[in-house]
């Protein structure tokens, strides 16, 4: 005869790893659809009517010295190398915009108008509040 005492609870875990699997299931369908934006404060400038044909490729650049191509963000050192990496995507004849925030040093912005030239890219603009 067994006692109570000698009695092992038997723990059931399947309920927990069921709602681990749907909370899993809902965190991968809803991250995708996050979009962050960051809030850069253009410096004032004079205002140009350019009308152009070909491609544009906006690169922007936060306070905090993030750098933003399309939905991809890279530190400002790391910069470089990543656009190196990326810019079989685009064409070199693409015209691309800076969008730096005023906050930041002459030098992070010629770091990465330098970049970007090394690259290959020749139409390359400053954007300004204008």
């Amino acid at each position: 005869m067994m006692s109570q005492l000698d009695e092992v609870p038997e723990l059931n875990i399947t309920p927990l790893v069921d709602i681990m699997l749907v909370l899993l299931a809902i965190l991968m369908v809803t991250t995708p659809a996050l979009v962050y934006e960051e809030v850069i404060k253009l410096p004032d400038g004079s205002k140009s009517s350019v009308v152009s044909k070909l491609p544009e490729l906006e690169i922007r650049v936060t306070k905090d010295k993030k750098v933003y191509i399309k939905n991809d963000s890279f530190m400002l050192a790391e910069f470089p190398d990543s656009f190196m990496m990326q810019k079989s995507k685009y064409p070199l004849k693409s015209i691309v915009y800076i969008k730096a925030d005023e906050s930041l040093s002459y030098k992070d912005v010629m770091f990465v108008l330098k970049t970007i030239k090394q690259a290959g890219f020749t139409n390359v603009s400053l954007e300004t509040n204008g």
